[in-house]
């Protein structure tokens, strides 16, 4: 590879960072219109695997939003990221593959709990894998996410 190939992929690299690191503050912060912003304009979500639903980015995030209010308090914690960029011979190309672990401690809402007790009484586990494109306008954009929960606990 020559240096310019190099830091190619190194800033497709950080650029794909920074969309897996925007989905979690998106879906953290209840910022819908950015979840929807970080997706192709065919992109899709699948949260089966934790009871949701599957489709289009824009009608996942219609479901979240209801859904998220159940937890008013939440932290997505993404790590072990494993980044494979389509390689054209040598050169990036413009899909890329990210297998990532998550962590997601939450507060439940509830008609006991005190607004200021914000402790996590609820904790999902599992694998993200996100299928990213190259968009002429956008950079890196989500044409799908997969959740994949391994866990979930509730504490009393």
């Amino acid at each position: 590879m020559t240096q310019r190939v190099d830091l190619a992929t190194v800033m497709d690299r950080l650029a794909i960072d920074e969309v897996v690191t925007g989905y979690a503050v998106a879906v953290d912060d209840g910022d819908w219109a950015a979840y929807r912003a970080l997706f192709t304009p065919g992109g899709r979500a699948d949260y089966r695997s934790a009871g949701g639903i599957e489709g289009p980015a824009g009608e996942v995030a219609d479901w979240l939003a209801e859904t998220m209010k159940l937890f008013p308090v939440r932290q997505h914690l993404i790590v072990n990221r494993l980044v494979r960029l389509a390689d054209l011979g040598g050169s990036p190309g413009d899909s890329a593959e990210v297998r990532a672990d998550f962590v997601n401690p939450m507060r439940l809402a509830g008609e006991e709990s005190d607004a200021a007790v914000t402790a996590p009484n609820f904790v999902a586990a599992g694998r993200y894998a996100f299928s990213l494109a190259r968009t002429p306008y956008s950079g890196w954009r989500l044409s799908r996410v997969t959740v994949h929960e391994k866990w979930r606990h509730l504490s009393a």
